[in-house]
């Protein structure tokens, strides 16, 4: 057998959190999950307060930064805000899988650490959006707002079985685009 790293804890806290809430994001239940010690949990985080900040971290810098360095190159704003909305309604885009972030949302509620760390996603996101939008001539700062709000209400609506409003989104991207071409 291997041996776990940083990262296979973290997975694991992720798939704990979405499925069994965060008061499942102690050493115990989670080396448990993994068929391992909570040794091998120690030798990688101090605490359980240390893991939980490692698991925010690395949420917030897949779920910022390394989603605007992979949309960067593609060219148009148009076509960047559609590359968006694909990523953000996907699996793969949803760092920990679908069910992940309205997790996070609702462990935000109890945690005043996870209520910063939301924030300083929800404030990076809706600044990507805003520039987007003010480079498709829309300044109106409502619109990047209505977009971000309807990924979370879609977020909140699916479960583990269904898509996370890929459909949806999608409609109102082009929606938005449209109205873009038409001012």
């Amino acid at each position: 057998m291997s041996r776990l790293t940083q990262t296979d804890w973290i997975a694991a806290g992720f798939r704990a959190l979405t499925t069994k809430g965060p008061q499942a994001l102690k050493a115990e239940p989670l080396a448990r999950d993994l068929g391992t010690t909570k040794g091998s949990f120690y030798w990688h985080f101090k605490d359980v307060p240390a893991f939980q900040e490692q698991m925010l971290s690395h949420w917030e810098e897949k779920a910022t930064q390394n989603i605007i360095v992979a949309l960067d190159p593609i060219p148009t704003p148009a076509a960047k805000l559609r590359a968006l909305s694909q990523l953000a309604t996907t699996p793969q885009g949803n760092y920990g899988g679908v069910g992940a972030e309205p997790a996070i949302r609702a462990w935000a509620r109890a945690d005043k650490n996870v209520a910063a760390a939301l924030a300083r996603v929800d404030t990076t996101r809706l600044a990507y959006l805003q520039e987007i939008f003010t480079a498709m001539d829309m300044a109106n700062p409502d619109l990047p707002r209505i977009c971000y709000a309807s990924l979370i209400g879609l977020q909140e609506l699916s479960d583990d079985c269904d898509s996370t409003g890929t459909t949806p989104m999608a409609t109102l991207v082009d929606l938005m685009i449209a109205l873009a071409k038409t001012d």
